[in-house]
């Protein structure tokens, strides 16, 4: 089987790797062997950067993979570097992919980073604040890298086709490092595949390379980073940003029910009662998309999107919700008013359970004039404060009244 090109033009020293300058350099990370995260896309530069680290000076470097490799792996890799401690040989761990390890496993790495019995060096695509320990987190330097631009490509492409002796034209060129999108990977992938078609006509080899892959993991920061886009851009009264980022979601494979979740979540917290309707119109969309299938199902959650865009916003519930959680939490162990108790027993209604209250429907208005809705301890609050948008201004209106009386 042949070497990967991937495997092949790895660069093997700082002279031949591109990107990143932003970390490498003067004081930069080459210069002094520590434990570190190396956090960024697919492609940019994070397991070649970890191996030409490792391997200076004749360290004793060691790579494993958070898939494919756990506990029994690494106490082997323990054993090795206390042998390596003995011989004055410095031990570097290299684990791929580390957000895989569940949180056992990335608390067996501590007491030998903390010892220096190894330096460690993680790789991730995930964000560490989520997917990383926080006690690993705190005992390395993290480094953002970030993705490869078009002229980093361009180097990469040049050094590979010239030491190959493939041929392109500059569009097709162009093509590629459209289509690679700062991966370095996928572009050394893509020219291994050119490699069985370089002789046909070069539009008919764009149209094998297929279409651009879009750039989404639906469990990634990726993901995460376009929902909060899209969450955004609805919450800014942007239909046409909102639409934008929803159609990129669902043109990357995203599946449509987690933007009808998220709709429901904005109804809620971003429009709330400045139109209640708006949580309504989610919820039917949603229902729509069961019934008819995706195509259709999408339509109707994009009306639904654009609904809540320019619906009137309010989170005024939200923050109410909020604080009664607050206010909940601090005050868990004062006791119901006496009138707001339900006497559900002869014995109880002969202690006077639930004196005192009035229902509301046997007062004017419906409305119980100076009844109170707290603990006696807490006394009487203000939470739900609607603003001056859309419903909530009626709905501040009646509140006013019925507060002023209390």
């Amino acid at each position: 089987m042949s070497q990967p090109l991937a495997d092949k033009f790895r660069p093997t020293s700082f002279d031949f790797f591109v990107g990143q300058e932003h970390i490498l350099g003067f004081d930069g990370i080459e210069n002094n062997i520590h434990s570190m995260l190396l956090y960024g896309p697919s492609g940019c530069g994070k397991t070649t950067l970890a191996n030409i680290i490792g391997k200076q000076e004749g360290n004793c470097f060691i790579q494993l993979s958070a898939v494919s490799d756990g506990i029994k792996e690494f106490k082997e890799v323990v054993k090795i570097a206390e042998v390596n401690k003995n011989l004055k040989k410095q031990t570097i761990l290299f684990i791929d992919e580390i957000h895989r390890f569940n949180k056992a496993q990335q608390d067996a790495l501590l007491p030998h980073i903390e010892s220096g019995l190894i330096f460690f060096i993680g790789a991730t695509t995930e964000n560490p604040s989520f997917s990383i320990n926080q006690a690993l987190l705190s005992r390395l330097q993290v480094y953002k890298l970030k993705k490869l631009n078009q002229q980093n490509l361009q180097n990469i492409l040049n050094r590979v086709i010239d030491s190959l002796n493939i041929k392109l034209s500059n569009k097709l060129k162009e093509k590629l490092i459209l289509i690679a999108d700062g991966d370095a990977r996928r572009l050394l992938n893509i020219i291994e595949r050119i490699q069985s078609f370089v002789d046909l006509d070069e539009e008919i080899i764009i149209q094998k390379l297929g279409e651009n892959i879009a750039d989404f993991d639906k469990n990634g920061d990726i993901f995460y980073q376009q929902l909060s886009a899209f969450h955004k851009s609805v919450r800014g009264s942007s239909p046409d940003g909102a639409l934008y980022w929803f159609s990129r979601m669902i043109n990357a494979g995203c599946d449509s029910k987690v933007i009808a979740r998220r709709l429901l979540a904005i109804a809620s917290e971003d429009i709330g009662n400045a139109d209640p309707r708006a949580l309504q119109i989610c919820l039917t969309a949603w229902d729509v998309f069961h019934r008819v299938g995706e195509k259709e199902g999408n339509r109707a959650l994009a009306q639904a999107v654009v609904y809540c865009a320019i619906s009137p916003k309010s989170n005024a519930v939200y923050l109410a919700f909020n604080e009664a959680k607050k206010i909940a939490e601090q005050t868990k162990n004062m006791c119901v008013p006496n009138h707001l108790c339900n006497a559900t027993t002869q014995i109880m209604k002969n202690e006077g359970v639930g004196n005192g209250y009035r229902y509301d429907h046997n007062e004017k208005n419906a409305f119980s004039l100076g009844q109170t809705y707290f603990p006696d301890e807490l006394g009487e609050q203000i939470l739900y404060q609607p603003n001056e948008r859309g419903l909530e201004i009626k709905i501040n209106e009646k509140l006013k009244k019925l507060r002023s009386k209390k």
